[in-house]
């Protein structure tokens, strides 16, 4: 087996924050927002629900949406 044969795996790395850490940053409870987006509830609708701004629901979401909920974005 040549070296050009030979893969070696690596370990992804994340460039910011996982939605998780996110939202207990805020104080949302993470099962709950994702929840709330399986039933794909309204800003309005999750704000009040979890206690905090249409806003930060808002930005949560945003952030899900073009990021996903962990962020990887490579290799080392």
């Amino acid at each position: 087996m040549s070296e050009k044969d030979f893969f070696q795996s690596r370990v992804s790395w994340s460039k910011e924050p996982s939605l998780k850490e996110m939202a207990v940053e805020v104080g949302v409870d993470f099962d709950s927002f994702i929840e709330g987006l399986k039933e794909d509830k309204s800003d309005s609708e999750m704000a009040e629900e979890l206690a905090v701004s249409e806003k930060l629901i808002y930005h949560l979401k945003d952030h899900f949406y073009s990021h996903g909920a962990h962020s990887i974005m490579g290799q080392d």
